[in-house]
């Protein structure tokens, strides 16, 4: 019997390359996409899957990935990212499109690509991975918590649409994970990135790769429809207790 498999984006680091060790684990064939190749054929060794450079923002990039893709049961949408922290009034909207492209557009590509083949697969799940931040806006996180807020619409959507389909489609919404996040968002500064974290403990990225791996293997007819997960530090997007 053939085992089934999943696809991760954003494979190449942080709760992508995590999920997909953890996936293959559990068992499943893993394919990974991701843009940084030198990284993602790394991740796909550790886990004995299969790399596929993908860039989720590119249509070509993504019909050749799902070329490559002959059949898929799990769809793990993990690329995205947030860049930028500037409010409304000072927008850089080149960063705000790069967010929308990268967090909603992405997802709906490559989703859009792989359903034929969940559906054929006759137990397919998607997952996209969201945000706290999708939920719940705060200040310094504008053009991000708008992304967030529609790759969540989407989903639910999603759901309602392949009703009577065998797809299941769950929501993940982390809160504050220590991952390159940060470090990307504040372009490379190291110090900035790790006082995010100082004097909390926030999740790892095994953490929401466990999670994953948990859903991808419930049973066909239960169907985790959203899950929000935070650190004990942490009861809102900017609510953490910080110990001195």
């Amino acid at each position: 019997m053939n085992r089934p498999v999943a696809v991760v984006t954003g494979a190449s680091s942080g709760i992508g390359a995590a999920s997909a060790k953890a996936l293959a684990g559990a068992g499943f064939d893993v394919v990974l996409g991701a843009r940084r190749a030198d990284r993602l054929a790394e991740v796909a060794a550790e886990s004995g899957g299969r790399a596929i450079a993908l860039d989720v923002t590119d249509e070509a990039s993504v019909a050749a990935f799902a070329e490559q893709v002959e059949r898929c049961d799990v769809l793990v949408n993990n690329a995205g990212g947030a860049f930028g922290l500037e409010p409304v009034a000072e927008a850089d909207l080149e960063l705000w499109q790069r967010m929308y492209d990268v967090n909603v557009l992405g997802t709906v590509r490559i989703t859009k690509a792989l359903l034929p083949k969940l559906v054929a697969s006759g137990n397919g799940q998607v997952m996209v991975v969201g945000s706290i931040a999708g939920h719940q806006p705060y200040p310094g996180g504008a053009g991000y918590n708008a992304a967030k807020h529609a790759e969540a619409a989407l989903t639910r959507v999603l759901r309602m649409e392949l009703l009577g389909q065998p797809v299941r489609v769950c929501e993940i919404d982390p809160g504050m994970v220590e991952t390159e996040f940060s470090l990307v968002r504040f372009e490379g500064d190291q110090e900035r990135a790790d006082a995010v974290y100082a004097g909390m403990t926030p999740l790892t990225a095994a953490d929401i790769a466990e999670t994953i791996t948990w859903i991808a293997t419930r049973p066909a007819h239960v169907n985790i429809d959203q899950i929000t997960i935070t650190p004990r530090d942490q009861a809102g997007a900017q609510l953490v207790h910080r110990r001195s």
